[in-house]
């Protein structure tokens, strides 16, 4: 099921919030985070100019939070070297999308932001 009007809101506000927050506006047009909402994941990427064609634009995926619905919480998520999404499991859920948020910008193992 996906997101009803009011829960996109609050997405907007607090990880779009976030990804304006990490954007230095100097440095926009060469890197910036963006985020996506995919049915119940919530999706963190860094956005570039393509080094080889002009125009085009590199997305790397930073860190994917899901919701289950059934249980009331959020999972975090970082992709590995397989390309595949694993399971944060320092701190794999939260029932508050901050706290979620707040894992990811402290990044205490490199697995987001390198």
């Amino acid at each position: 099921m996906a997101f009803a009007e009011i829960e996109l809101a609050r997405i907007e506000k607090t990880v779009g919030g976030f990804c304006r927050a990490r954007t230095r506006p100097e440095f926009r047009d060469e890197l910036r985070l963006e985020y996506k909402v995919d049915r119940q994941d919530v999706e963190l990427f860094e956005v570039r100019p393509h080094w080889r064609e002009p125009g085009e634009e590199i997305h790397s995926p930073v860190a994917k939070i899901k919701y289950v619905r059934s249980v009331n919480e959020w999972r975090l998520f970082w992709m590995r070297q397989d390309l595949k999404w694993h399971g944060y499991e320092p701190f794999p859920a939260s029932r508050d999308l901050e706290d979620i948020l707040e894992v990811v910008e402290e990044d205490r193992f490199g697995c987001f932001f390198g």
